[in-house]
C-alpha cells in the first residue's frame, strides 16, 4: 500500500470497490502550440453503472485564428479495462497509457483519433517519506473524498496523432500528467495548470478545494511552481496561507504565501468545453474546462530577494462553484 502511495501513477484502487472512480489526465500540446489535446482514461465503479471510459478535450487554432474547443466521453465495458504496475500500463479497449508512450484509437460522432506519442523524461516533484506526494501527509489519511497525484509537471513529446484524417505533429511539443481517485470531486474547487509560459522552464499547478474531513470541512490548497528547476510549494500542510481576492465563474485571483515566497496567480477561462466529473462515485457531474486559458503569475522570492513575472495563454483552468 505504501509503495502505491509514493507512486501515484499506479492504479490505487481495485475493481471490487463501490462508488469509486479513478482517472489519469494526460495533456499534450503540439510544438507550434496550435493544438492541445487531453485524454482522461479511467474507471467508474458506481453500483449499476460500472464501466471504464476515455474522455478527451481538444483545442485547435483554425485557419481563421479562432480557438475551437470540443470534448467527448467514450464509454467502454469494465472488462475492457486492465492495468499492470511494473512497468505501469493502463489499457482501455485498444488504447494504452504508460509512462513512456500513449497509443490511442478513439472514435465517436465528432472525431476519429489515432496514433502513438512517445513521452520524454518526466519532471517530477520533490517528495519525502512524510510528504510522499503533492498531498503531503494527507496522502496517508484513509477515506478522503478525493486524492490527487502529480505525475509529470513537464515532459517532451515525440510522434503524430491523426485527428479526422489530419496529421498533427506533436514532436518537440510538451506534455503533463496528473490523476485523481476516490468517491467524488470536491463540490467546489479551482484548478489551474500550465507549462507553456514565456520562460519554457516554468510549470505551474494549483488546486484549491472544499475538503470534507470526518465531521468537519476545510478549504485545502496545493500549489507547485517550478521555475528554472527551483521548486516552490504552497500547501495547507506546510504552513502556507491562501487568499482568494476575486472569483467568478470564469476568472480567479489568488495569493499564496509562506516564509520563502509569495505567489500571485490570475487565471481566466477563455474558451471551454464540458467534461464529466465524479459525484458520489457516479460520473454525472458536468464541469467546464478550457485548455487555452490565460494565466499571469508574479513570484516574490523572499530568500533570494528576486521577483519573477510570466504569462501563459495555454493554461488548463476549471472553476467549479457549489
Amino acid at each position: 500500500m505504501f509503495g502505491k502511495i509514493r507512486n501515484p501513477v499506479l492504479f490505487q484502487g481495485n475493481l471490487h470497490r463501490e462508488s469509486y472512480f479513478e482517472g489519469w489526465y494526460y495533456k499534450q500540446v503540439s510544438c507550434d502550440e496550435k493544438t492541445s489535446i487531453s485524454f482522461i482514461p479511467g474507471v467508474n465503479l458506481f453500483n449499476g453503472d460500472e464501466h471504464s471510459f476515455i474522455q478527451y478535450i481538444y483545442m485547435n487554432l483554425n485557419e481563421q485564428n479562432e480557438k475551437i474547443t470540443k470534448t467527448g466521453y467514450i464509454r467502454y465495458r469494465l472488462d475492457e479495462f486492465s492495468y499492470q504496475d511494473d512497468p505501469f500500463l493502463v489499457q482501455i479497449g485498444q488504447n494504452i497509457f504508460t509512462e513512456s508512450f500513449i497509443s490511442v484509437q478513439l472514435k465517436d460522432k465528432q472525431f476519429m483519433i489515432q496514433g502513438k506519442l512517445g513521452l520524454g523524461n518526466f519532471q517530477s516533484i520533490k517528495t519525502t517519506l512524510l510528504s510522499p506526494s503533492i498531498m503531503g501527509g494527507f496522502a496517508y489519511v484513509p477515506k478522503m473524498e478525493c486524492y490527487h497525484g502529480l505525475i509529470s509537471m513537464n515532459h517532451r513529446l515525440q510522434g503524430t496523432l491523426t485527428i479526422n484524417d489530419k496529421d498533427i505533429v506533436f514532436t518537440n511539443g510538451k506534455g503533463y500528467i496528473e490523476k485523481d481517485w476516490g468517491t467524488s470531486f470536491p463540490k467546489e474547487y479551482v484548478w489551474i495548470h500550465s507549462n507553456h509560459f514565456k520562460n519554457p522552464n516554468t510549470s505551474l499547478f494549483l488546486s484549491i478545494a472544499h475538503i470534507p474531513f470526518h465531521i468537519k470541512t476545510f478549504k485545502g490548497f496545493i500549489c507547485n511552481l517550478i521555475v528554472n528547476d527551483i521548486e516552490y510549494r504552497f500547501a495547507t500542510y506546510n504552513s502556507s496561507k491562501v487568499r482568494i481576492l476575486d472569483q467568478t465563474k470564469d476568472s480567479v485571483t489568488v495569493i499564496l504565501e509562506n516564509k520563502e515566497a509569495e505567489l500571485t496567480i490570475k487565471g481566466m477561462i477563455t474558451y471551454s468545453g464540458k467534461l464529466i466529473a465524479p459525484e458520489n462515485g457516479s460520473m454525472n457531474k458536468a464541469i467546464k474546462e478550457g485548455l487555452s486559458g490565460e494565466v499571469n503569475i508574479l513570484l516574490k522570492d523572499k530568500k533570494r530577494n528576486t521577483m519573477y513575472r510570466d504569462i501563459s495563454n495555454l493554461a488548463g483552468i476549471e472553476i467549479v462553484e457549489a
